[in-house]
């Protein structure tokens, strides 16, 4: 039997959802090596021009300015197209996605890259009267907040969720508004992954911010000016900032797609879906397991999985078997304020090293990585095979699929 894609009469379209970290990778890539092709299409959907950088929101939270990054202008000259524009629906067996609830998209091959939002479900008040940091919206709406209760000139920010974005925002927003109190919340105790001396440093730096650090807690309901926590107490919060959990988006589940007990899409090796081949899972989006388990959503794993999705595809276009997909981390960077921070350097597993940093060396580092996703983007549009290399411990490793 005979493919349209076969005759040459209508090209390979392939359609990537999202433009986050991974979902920008996974573009770039496949527009910068099918530039000029006619046999293959490239789509990018994703609700705003404008890239989230999800990495500085914590720092946008709290009116400092960060960057406008035109997701268009970046793909200008590379061929591919972009869509502005909500995913309603997805269709795995008609091969459809409907934007917008008025209009459909084809595809042959599909990305599938649309993240992960902030829990505001599973806790009882958190949707009506919490803020969260799901984009730069978000994140100016809490700024203006934190400005009108700072010219009160006092106020308690109660941050709930004391993992690595919990950290961040309690850090910058006591560096900022010092005339707030700000109150940390948690399960676990903030750096609870770290080693003794980072983690201990960690802690010392928030106290000196003066941040109200409190692990081995649970807030199970957020109230107006309030939030309860599981033995009873109520902590006062003239505002609550929630970055406790993450949820996925139910369209994957809806379309048929097998999905982890979280929603994440289920992945081969490669990144296919193990129901629906023709469809590739992204970052957070997806279940990607590995030797030491599956991979947890950050930054750092997530453009890697744009870029070994994009070869894939092309090597399979090219008749060719994809490669399976490895990745190792590398460090949790953790910025504490503008001039302070902590970085753990860890093992593939995440499983933390002996090697730290602390300071403003721990800053200036983490800056950096917070810098280089954009930069990267650009380098990848000109030369498209510096894409399938990531440092690793000082030198590069090969985690594409190229060849």
């Amino acid at each position: 039997m005979t493919t349209q894609h076969e005759t040459g009469t209508t090209p390979h379209h392939i359609l990537i959802l999202g433009a986050g970290y991974a979902g920008m990778a996974a573009a770039i890539q496949l527009a910068a090596r099918t530039k000029g092709r006619a046999d293959v299409r490239v789509t990018l959907v994703n609700p705003r021009e404008r890239f989230t950088e999800r990495l500085r929101l914590h720092v946008a939270a709290t009116g400092q300015q960060v960057a406008e990054l035109s997701i268009p202008e970046l793909l200008e000259g590379t061929g591919a197209r972009f869509v502005r524009g909500w995913v309603t629906a997805v269709d795995a067996d008609a091969r459809t996605v409907r934007i917008d609830d008025d209009r459909v998209l084809h595809y042959d091959t599909l990305v599938y890259g649309l993240g992960s939002v902030a829990d505001t479900v599973t806790v009882p008040g958190v949707g009506e009267h919490a803020y969260t940091l799901d984009g730069v919206q978000d994140a100016e709406a809490l700024a203006d907040r934190l400005a009108r209760l700072a010219r009160q000139g006092r106020g308690t920010v109660v941050v709930g969720g004391s993992g690595l974005t919990g950290v961040e925002s309690a850090a910058e927003i006591a560096e900022r508004h010092p005339e707030l109190d700000v109150v940390l919340l948690g399960r676990q105790e903030p750096g609870a992954a770290m080693a003794a001396r980072p983690r201990a440093y960690l802690r010392a730096a928030l106290a000196r911010l003066g941040v109200q650090a409190r692990g081995g807690v649970e807030v199970v309901k957020v109230l107006p000016g309030s939030v309860e926590l599981a033995d009873g107490e109520s902590v006062p919060a003239d505002v609550v900032l929630w970055t406790s959990g993450t949820r996925v988006s139910p369209l994957a589940a809806a379309a048929g797609l097998t999905v982890d007990e979280r929603g994440r899409i289920v992945t081969d090796a490669a990144l296919r879906s193990v129901s629906h081949p023709d469809v590739y899972a992204l970052g957070d989006a997806a279940a990607i397991r590995q030797g030491y388990g599956v991979m947890h959503g950050t930054c750092q794993g997530g453009m890697p999985t744009g870029v070994h999705a994009a070869l894939s595809i092309l090597r399979t276009l090219a008749g060719k078997e994809p490669r399976p997909f490895r990745f190792g981390y590398y460090h949790t960077p953790v910025s504490l304020g503008r001039n302070d921070g902590v970085v753990q350097f860890t093992h593939p597993d995440d499983s933390p090293r002996r090697v730290y940093l602390t300071g403003r060396l721990a800053a200036r580092y983490k800056e950096t990585v917070t810098a280089s996703p954009w930069p990267t983007y650009g380098r990848m549009k000109k030369m498209p095979a510096s894409g399938a290399f990531w440092p690793r411990g000082g030198r590069f490793t090969r985690v594409g699929a190229a060849g």
